[in-house]
């Protein structure tokens, strides 16, 4: 998750050679695939839809405010050129195929033009729209350019074949014959062949032939998804589909051939921005929402990799400055075993002060073990990170327990007695590497170290200094006295025992 310093409540994402680059209202973020921000425009009023070349060189951008499309080097950040749309109207959504740049406009009129960016300047070639209702939502790839409307219920579908010099209408996927309401996004694959629509309803990603506009399947949500559907992106080999949602789980990855469930997760906050969502490589990139419009770049790394699984456990509670051992196990879901990894393992405290700790490997069948001293109490966290190995995807496991102080109490009194004398008891209570535990109280057991002998309890303050004291006079017999603290949330239980002879007095 990368900061973009903003506050917006959408924005558009694309990525293209080494560069991913974000739109947010008055500014354009251009970062690297790492998500590491290399800089921002400025001066772009009303920067919405995005569009940018595979090589990551150029990106265009749809500046409202303004009404024009603003070229743009990414190396250096400049704008290059401008396409003046003030005769059409504002521009919204925008598409790459090749060298042709498709842009949906709104405002007081809508429409769909095509500019051939290869050319100095260009008449724009113009789509029918005349059956279009709202604004234009647009995606296209190969010899295919879609046309959604972006507000309505129901919405349609427009499907163009943009291979000769102007669009040319194939048809409409009708949205009150589909039931399609709410359109967020549309996908289409890299060789033009096949539509992905994102509407609100139904819920579900939906897979159309963009030849016979025929439906194809649906993607369906798992039984942790939430929401509905907001974004879509396909892989660049047309393998895969990456579906966000507003809420549940944040993405879900498809295999976009079966529609099975590849892998899905979840962001640390917020939702998935509406159409925000972008391939490049095995990962995935999307822009997330906080409750208070905060704007994060989200990365998913390595989702295309098949998967790995990591586990691990530990005895619950743990004793601070004192070892104890975790243990865990890495598995991949394609492969028997994994052999010797690397694992990194952090420790975050109670204040949240974090540590990397020793690095830990596994065994040939994947089982590790872990051993650390907690330097202090509280809530404490480990985790565990498998960087992934280019064949498997990253995984971690974390556990969180709660550490407690080790607590000392002593015991002293009278080892031998006469039966009538009143015994004292005192002894102390404290911790090791924290102030005792105060005004509480411990339990006191006598017992009658025959068989079937009584056993009595009572319980004697400790004092706010961590002393204690109590008295007893028993019979004649063997006893042995136990006193015992039963810890708090801060120190852990402690016991101490002293055994007494009482003997009858002599006649």
């Amino acid at each position: 998750m990368t900061d973009l310093g903003a506050f917006a409540y959408g924005g558009d994402l694309v990525v293209g050679g080494d560069k991913v680059v974000v739109s947010i209202d008055d500014r354009i973020v251009v970062a690297d695939r790492a998500g590491e921000v290399q800089g921002t425009i400025t001066g772009v009023s009303g920067a919405s839809g995005l569009a940018m070349t595979a090589d990551g060189t150029r990106v265009y951008a749809a500046l409202q405010g303004s009404k024009e499309v603003a070229e743009i080097d990414t190396a250096t950040r400049e704008i290059t050129r401008r396409i003046d749309l003030a005769a059409y109207g504002c521009p919204f959504s925008l598409a790459l195929t090749g060298e042709r740049l498709w842009v949906g406009y709104g405002c007081d009129a809508t429409g769909v033009l095509g500019f051939d960016l290869s050319a100095p300047t260009s008449q724009p070639a113009v789509a029918d729209t005349s059956l279009l209702k709202a604004s234009p939502y647009i995606a296209a790839a190969g010899d295919t350019l879609v046309v959604g409307e972006f507000s309505g219920s129901p919405a349609d579908l427009f499907v163009y074949d943009v291979s000769g010099a102007a669009p040319v209408l194939r048809g409409e996927i009708d949205g009150h014959t589909n039931y399609n309401a709410g359109l967020e996004d549309i996908a289409v694959t890299p060789d033009g062949s096949h539509i992905i629509s994102a509407f609100r309803l139904p819920d579900a990603f939906t897979m159309w032939d963009a030849t016979t506009l025929a439906q194809v399947r649906d993607y369906e949500k798992g039984p942790e998804a939430e929401g509905y559907p907001s974004s879509v992106a396909v892989s660049l080999d047309g393998a895969y589909i990456a579906g966000g949602r507003t809420s549940g789980v944040g993405m879900t990855l498809y295999d976009s051939a079966s529609g099975t469930e590849v892998y899905a997760t979840t962001p640390p906050q917020g939702e998935v921005v509406s159409g925000s969502t972008a391939y490049v490589g095995r990962d995935v990139y999307s822009l997330v929402k906080s409750d208070t419009d905060h704007l994060y770049l989200w990365r998913i790394h390595d989702a295309t990799l098949p998967a790995s699984t990591l586990t691990l456990t530990a005895e619950p509670g743990g004793t601070a400055q004192r070892p104890f051992t975790m243990t865990g196990q890495l598995t991949f879901a394609d492969e028997p075993a994994p052999g010797a990894q690397p694992l990194i393992v952090t420790r975050t405290l109670a204040d949240g002060t974090t540590a990397t700790l020793p690095s830990a490997t596994t065994a040939a069948d994947g089982t590790f073990s872990i051993t650390d001293t907690p330097p202090t109490g509280g809530q404490t966290t480990y985790t565990v990170l498998w960087n992934g190995d280019g064949e498997h995807r990253w995984s971690k496991a974390s556990v969180t327990m709660e550490v407690r102080y080790q607590a000392v109490i002593t015991l002293t009194g009278p080892t031998s007695a006469i039966a009538g004398t009143t015994l004292v008891f005192s002894g102390t209570l404290q911790a090791d590497g924290t102030t005792p535990p105060r005004g509480g109280s411990i339990t006191v057991r006598r017992s009658l170290n025959v068989d079937g002998g009584d056993t009595v309890e009572w319980r004697a303050r400790v004092s706010d200094f961590g002393s204690y004291r109590f008295i007893d006079t028993p019979e004649a017999g063997e006893y042995t006295y136990t006193v015992r603290w039963a810890g708090d949330a801060r120190t852990g239980p402690a016991e101490a025992s002293q055994v007494v002879t009482v003997e009858k007095p002599n006649a």
